[in-house]
C-alpha cells in the first residue's frame, strides 16, 4: 500500500540523492584519497566545493533516464533488460554523457552500451560470460537504481527484482547483488525508522553466501564491536575488503563495504550519513549518493538540513540526448516518480497531484515541503526569498518574496532559469546540454499575494531575458492588489532567434525613504504553457559542453560556422532540440548538401532510436522513415537533388498528417500514429555532409499531456 507522505518522502529521497551525490564529487578517487580527504578537510560538515551551478553525474543521469524504460516500454506489463537496454540506447549520446565513456574493456558501462550497439540483447549485453567477471562486478551496478527503490515503496522484494532487471544490461554477480540490495534498502525505508531493518531487508533479497552478503555482515559485526569509530571500521575495510584485492577501476565491493558503514555509524542521521559515506573515500559521489536517497527517505524532508538543501534549489541537470529533459526541477520529477508507484500498485493517486503533473508545460505550486523550483533572485539584499509551506494559492505551499525597505529605483528580479550556459558552470563534468523550457509565443500565468506592511504602492514587471544579448526585455508593469492573489498574465515575447535563459518578475516600489516598501509578495502559482513560435538563429548561438546551443548531437562533427551549422559523418548521425513533448507543429530549415547520400530533418523524435526522418535519401531520392530501432519506410518520391544547392526544408505534423515540403512544393505526404510528440532535429541515416541555416518553428495545438 503506497504511504500517505508517499510523494514526500519520494522528494527527500531524490533531493537526498543529489545532495549526496553533490558533496561526494569534489572527492573521488584516485586523486583524493582517504588520507588526502582526512588531513586537508578533517571532520566534513558542508559541502567541500562552492559550486556556481553543479553540473550533471553519472549517478543522477542513470536514475533518471533509465527508469523512462516504464514511460517508453513496460508501460502495461513487467519490466524486462530489453526495456532498459532500450533505454540506454534511445537516451544515449554515443561516446558523450551519461556515463562514463573509459574505454571498453575498461568501463563497464562503454562496454555495455557498445555490446547494445552491435545488437547483442541485454542480460548478456552486461553478463559475466561476455565482459569478464571484474567488469561486470564494478559499481555501476548500484549506482543507477534509486528510483527503482523510490517507485516500489515499501515492496522490497519487486524494488530488488526490478532493480536487478536494469542492473543486468551492464551488470552481473556481484553487481546485480549490489543493485538488488540498495534498491530493497530504499523500499524498506519508507516504512521503517530502523538502520537496522533497512539493512536486513537489503540482505534478504541477495544469496547468503555471495561476496556481497558476506561484506555486509562483517560490516555489520564490526559496527557491533566498535559502534563509536566509523574510521577504525574503514580501516577495516581497507585491510579486509580493499580496491587491491577487487579490482577494476571501482568495484562495487570495498564501495558497498563504505555504503553500509556510513548507515551505521551515521544512526539514520542524513547529514552524518552522508558525510560519513564521503570521509571515507573510494567512490564518494556515488556512495553517499546511495545512502543519501536511503536516509532521505528514511527521514523526510525535515530531516535534510538547510545548508545542503539550499544549494541545490530543486534544480539538477543531466546529460541525455534531450536538452529540454535535461533542465530538471527536483518536484516535478518527484510527482512523476510518484505516479509510477501509485501505478505500479494499482492504486489511484490524488487528482490534485495528477493534475499538477503536466508534460510540456513548467506548472509550479510548491506544494511540496520547502519547494522552490529552482526560483532565484538578483537581489539578496533587497529581496530574501523563502519557502512558505502554510500560505498557497488553493491550498498548496508558496514561495515568500521578503522586499527589504526598498525605496525608488531599487529593483529585484524573481526568475526562474529555462536554459543554461557553460560559463554558469564550475566544471564540465558529463557534458550537459540544453534545450529551454520556456519558448516565444507561450502564455505565462502567475499567481502573486501582497502582503504590504509599510510603504507606497508595489509593482511587479514581468520579464524575460535574451540569453544572446543579455537584454532584459520587459514587459507592462503590473501594479498588485494588497491582500489579494493577484492574476499576472502574460506572452512570452519574440527574442528574435536567441534563447531565453530567465523568466520571471521584477519588484519595484516608488516608496521615498520615509516610507520604504516592506512586506512580502507570495509566488502561489508559476505556469507555462500553450504554443510556441520561434526561430534558432544559428548567428546567435555557441559551442559549449561539445555541442551547439540549443542542440545535442549524437555520433558525426557538427561546427558553428558563422549563420550556419556544419555536419558530417560517415555513418547516421543526428542532432536534437526542442521541447521533449511537443505535439503537432511545423519546421524548417535551409539545407545545403555537400557530399554522401543522406540528409533529413528529424521530428517528433523520442529518442536517437524513436524518431521520424525525412529528406533526402540516395540519389535522386526522397523519403520519409520511421525509426523505431530500425528504419521503414513510410513513403518515397524522385527527386533531383544536388550537391551545393539549397533546399528550404519543411515538415509539417498535424494529428496524423505528415507533410513533408521542398522549396515551397508539397513532396511527400503521409499518415502514421506511432509518434505523436517529441523533439525535432536533423539528421542522416548514412553518410553525409552538408551545411544547415536557421530554424523555424510552429506550434500548431496544445501540446500533449
Amino acid at each position: 500500500m503506497i504511504p500517505n507522505n508517499y510523494v514526500e518522502k519520494v522528494y527527500a529521497g531524490f533531493l537526498g540523492m543529489n545532495v549526496g551525490i553533490r558533496l561526494g564529487a569534489p572527492v573521488e578517487a584516485p586523486s583524493w584519497t582517504y588520507e588526502r580527504i582526512r588531513d586537508v578537510f578533517g571532520d566534513i560538515t558542508d559541502y567541500t566545493k562552492p559550486y556556481k551551478t553543479f553540473a550533471a553525474d553519472d549517478d543522477a543521469n542513470g536514475p533518471v533516464f533509465f527508469l523512462r524504460a516504464l514511460y517508453d516500454d513496460a508501460k502495461d506489463r513487467e519490466l524486462t533488460p530489453d526495456d532498459v537496454g532500450k533505454a540506454w540506447l534511445n537516451y544515449s549520446r554515443e561516446g558523450i554523457g551519461m556515463f562514463w565513456w573509459g574505454g571498453e574493456g575498461v568501463s563497464t558501462e562503454h562496454t555495455a552500451y557498445m555490446n547494445l550497439s552491435r545488437g547483442i540483447p541485454a542480460p548478456k549485453s552486461g553478463s559475466i560470460e561476455m565482459n569478464g567477471l571484474i567488469e561486470a562486478e564494478q559499481i555501476g551496478g548500484q549506482i543507477f537504481i534509486d528510483t527503482w527503490g523510490l517507485v516500489l515503496p515499501g515492496d522490497v522484494e519487486k524494488a530488488a527484482d526490478y532493480a536487478e532487471i536494469a542492473a543486468s544490461v551492464s551488470h552481473d554477480g556481484n553487481g546485480l547483488y549490489g543493485a538488488r540490495f540498495m534498491a530493497a534498502c530504499i523500499s524498506k525505508a519508507f516504512d521503517t525508522s530502523s538502520i537496522s531493518d533497512v539493512v536486513d531487508a537489503g540482505l534478504r533479497t541477495i544469496p547468503k553466501d555471495s561476496t556481497y552478503a558476506q561484506l555486509v555482515r562483517a560490516v555489520v559485526d564490526f559496527h557491533a564491536k566498535y559502534p563509536n569509530d566509523f574510521r577504525a571500521c574503514r580501516q577495516y575495510l581497507e585491510e579486509e575488503w580493499g580496491y587491491d584485492k577487487y579490482t577494476g577501476v571501482c568495484h562495487i565491493i570495498p564501495n558497498a563495504g563504505v555504503c553500509v558503514l556510513s548507515l551505521l555509524y551515521g544512526e539514520g542521521n542524513f547529514a552524518r550519513t552522508i558525510e560519513i559515506a564521503t570521509m571515507c573515500g573510494w567512490d564518494t559521489d556515488c556512495n553517499a549518493g546511495n545512502v543519501g536517497t536511503i536516509v532521505g527517505v528514511m527521514g523526510g524532508i525535515e530531516g535534510i538540513p538547510m545548508h545542503y538543501r539550499k544549494p541545490i534549489n530543486d534544480f539538477i541537470c543531466t546529460s541525455s540526448v534531450s536538452g529540454y529533459l535535461n533542465v530538471l526541477d527536483i518536484p516535478t520529477f518527484s510527482k512523476e516518480v510518484a505516479l509510477f508507484g501509485y501505478k505500479l500498485f494499482g492504486e489511484q493517486a490524488p487528482q490534485e497531484f495528477k493534475n499538477s503533473v503536466r508534460n510540456g508545460e513548467l506548472y509550479f505550486d510548491f506544494a511540496l515541503p520547502g519547494s522552490t523550483h529552482g526560483f532565484r533572485t538578483d537581489n539578496t539584499f533587497k529581496a530574501l526569498l523563502h519557502p512558505c509551506d502554510d500560505f498557497g494559492y488553493e491550498s498548496n505551499g508558496s514561495l515568500k518574496i521578503v522586499m527589504d525597505r526598498m525605496i525608488e529605483g531599487d529593483e529585484s528580479k524573481v526568475f526562474y532559469k529555462p536554459f543554461y550556459r557553460r560559463n554558469e558552470f564550475s566544471d564540465e563534468k558529463y557534458k550537459p546540454t540544453f534545450a529551454p523550457t520556456v519558448y516565444s509565443g507561450q502564455q505565462v500565468t502567475m499567481k502573486l499575494f501582497l502582503d504590504k506592511w509599510e510603504g507606497e504602492e508595489i509593482f511587479v514587471i514581468p520579464y524575460v531575458r535574451n540569453t544572446y544579448t543579455k537584454e532584459i526585455i520587459r514587459l507592462a508593469r503590473v501594479a498588485l492588489d494588497h491582500q489579494a492573489w493577484n492574476d499576472v498574465n502574460f506572452v512570452v515575447p519574440d527574442t528574435e532567434g536567441a534563447m531565453i535563459d530567465e523568466i520571471g518578475f521584477i519588484i519595484s516600489s516608488p516608496s521615498p525613504l520615509s516610507n520604504r516598501a516592506l512586506g512580502a509578495i507570495y509566488l502561489g502559482q508559476f505556469h507555462v504553457h500553450g504554443n510556441s513560435k520561434y526561430e534558432i538563429d544559428l548567428a546567435k548561438q555557441s559551442t559549449e559542453f561539445l555541442s551547439i546551443t540549443p542542440f545535442s548531437h549524437h555520433r558525426g562533427e557538427w561546427q558553428l560556422n558563422g549563420e550556419t551549422m556544419t555536419y558530417e559523418s560517415s555513418t547516421d548521425c543526428s542532432s536534437y532540440t526542442g521541447n521533449y513533448y511537443s505535439s503537432d507543429y511545423t519546421v524548417e530549415t535551409t539545407v545545403t548538401p555537400e557530399g554522401g547520400t543522406s540528409h533529413g530533418v528529424i521530428f517528433r523524435a523520442e529518442g536517437i532510436r524513436r524518431h521520424y526522418f525525412v529528406g533526402f535519401n540516395g540519389e535522386g531520392t526522397v523519403s520519409l522513415l520511421k525509426n523505431d530501432f530500425g528504419y521503414s519506410e513510410l513513403a518515397s518520391a524522385t527527386y533531383n537533388w544536388k550537391y551545393g544547392e539549397d533546399y528550404k526544408m519543411r515538415v509539417s505534423c498535424i494529428g496524423e498528417e505528415i507533410s513533408f515540403f521542398l522549396n515551397g512544393v508539397e513532396v511527400l505526404k503521409a499518415k502514421d500514429n506511432r509518434y505523436s510528440r517529441g523533439m525535432f532535429g536533423f539528421g542522416t541515416v548514412s553518410k553525409g555532409k552538408g551545411s544547415l541555416n536557421s530554424f523555424i518553428i510552429e506550434e500548431k495545438q496544445q501540446q500533449a499531456k
